[in-house]
């Protein structure tokens, strides 16, 4: 499973009624119970580096260009660990190269696939293509907190952070609208990546698990 499980439900749950715009819904791919929070989840307003849509990507990163109705917020400042601010700050890309593939209705968007191998591109693929399917995109506010990261000598890595859907809508392409719902407590997704330092020096995706309605990730 990629990215933004409970969108993605929606999608899945309007298919039978011609895509009547929900927001996040529902969906869980990892088995996870644990109910500790995760430090900082609880914080939904502190002074924190945010980015704008079109921010210059790390040099020789693919330039991500994005709409000006998407908008995001990380909330994981840097470690001071070069190794691990180099896994967040190719992760933060990794995650808005996925929206790119799906503002521009292509699943086999090249960014995205700078950043994704194997299972995890495969899964992404899928996932961009179940939007390009339903004539549907991505519009709102994004936030993404709460980043543990580790490092191994062998050069690879892992992330896990959470992600606030509670103004993250699906939008109808043939009519260029999104329905608001209310926020709950699936509107909170916690995410598991597997990441290794490829010979380009980018640390690529090739695992991803995710979970929404996660304890850990209430606020």
């Amino acid at each position: 499973m990629t990215r933004r499980p409970t969108l993605l439900a929606a999608l899945t749950l309007t298919a039978a009624a011609a895509l009547t715009l929900s927001a996040c819904g529902s969906d869980d791919s990892s088995k996870s119970k644990d109910n500790d929070k995760i430090a900082g989840a609880e914080t939904t307003e502190k002074a924190s580096p945010s980015t704008t849509p079109n921010e210059p990507a790390p040099t020789g990163r693919p330039k991500i260009d994005l709409p000006s109705d998407l908008s995001y917020t990380f909330d994981w400042p840097k470690t001071g660990d070069k190794d691990k601010d180099a896994v967040l700050a190719d992760g933060e890309q990794s995650i808005k190269a996925v929206d790119l593939a799906i503002v521009n209705q292509n699943a086999l968007d090249k960014p995205y696939l700078y950043y994704y191998e194997g299972e995890a591109a495969a899964s992404t693929q899928k996932f961009i293509q179940n939007y390009v399917d339903h004539k549907a995109a991505i519009t709102g506010a994004y936030r993404f907190y709460a980043p543990q990261v580790a490092v191994d000598e062998d050069g690879s890595a892992s992330l896990s952070y959470c992600e606030d859907q509670g103004k993250a809508y699906v939008k109808d392409l043939k009519t260029d609208k999104a329905r608001k719902t209310e926020v709950t407590s699936k509107s909170y997704v916690i995410y598991h990546t597997s990441l290794k330092k490829n010979d380009k020096g980018v640390w690529v995706i090739q695992k991803m698990v995710s979970q929404s309605g996660s304890p850990k990730c209430q606020p």
